[in-house]
């Protein structure tokens, strides 16, 4: 059975796996699904309609599953769902969706998540992320695999921010961020490719031309953006990468940073 410390107040409803830790304090709501290896700290409360994978470390102090701040959420049970191998520290508050959107807010696996992390209503973070201490994301954020933010970014609700990106601190980001690029400031302005990342991930130098020439034309050419994606297209049919940032631009509904 489930190791659960006495001070607990675990729900009948809720279902553990047979080797879930659940600490001092922590409160585990009706709806709760906990998958095997995960271990819950002191003082946690995962409330909501959330499920969580396996192999999961979750810190003191955490706010996992509940309701979204949205003025229009009027008690629906929307989701939470956590993959596995994600390490969750202290203070971080990660909301169910709302029916206006997907009705889910989904982290992925294998995520490194620091102090007092905001997750809101339906956003999407994909696998292998980094969030600094203090970073936030706004309701319908994406996050893509490989991503790091800075601690203090702040992330506007309905921006993207591509795979394999890195935020300095304290960024603030208004527009969507493409795959492979490194932002700063407030607003956050491109600096560059994230080559020691990509490098440290194993591309290939064939790749990291490609990537250099592409981010070439869309920040220091002078092209519109649509210039750049029809100067783009004829590279993203011989490199897969230069396809996933073309990919990325065609569904940047609220601009790219410049």
């Amino acid at each position: 059975m489930a190791t659960i410390h006495p001070t607990a107040l675990v729900a009948a409803g809720a279902r553990l796996a047979d080797d879930v830790e659940i600490g001092p304090y922590t409160v585990i709501g009706d709806h709760v699904e906990i998958g095997s290896g995960t271990t819950v700290g002191a003082h946690a409360v995962i409330t909501g309609h959330t499920k969580i994978g396996a192999h999961n470390t979750i810190f003191h102090f955490v706010s996992l599953g509940e309701a979204p701040q949205d003025k229009k959420y009027a008690g629906e049970p929307t989701r939470l769902e956590i993959g596995d191998h994600n390490v969750i520290r202290e203070f971080c508050t990660f909301n169910t969706g709302t029916v206006q959107d997907r009705g889910v807010t989904t982290i992925g696996s294998h995520n490194w998540i620091m102090a007092y992390v905001h997750i809101a209503h339906d956003c999407v973070v994909g696998d292998h992320t980094i969030f600094a201490n203090n970073a936030s994301l706004a309701g319908h954020s994406e996050v893509g695999d490989w991503a790091i933010l800075g601690g203090f970014t702040g992330v506007h609700q309905f921006c993207k921010i591509g795979a394999h990106v890195m935020t300095g601190i304290s960024s603030v980001v208004f527009k969507d961020i493409p795959p492979f690029v490194m932002a700063a400031g407030q607003p956050a302005a491109p600096h560059g490719l994230n080559n020691e990342g990509l490098k440290r991930r194993g591309f290939s130098a064939e790749s990291l031309a490609a990537l250099k020439r592409a981010y070439k034309t869309l920040y220091r050419e002078g092209n519109t953006l649509a210039e750049a994606q029809a100067r783009l297209a004829p590279e993203a049919e011989k490199n897969a990468e230069v396809r996933q940032l073309l990919d990325f631009l065609a569904r940047a509904e609220r601009g790219i940073i410049r």
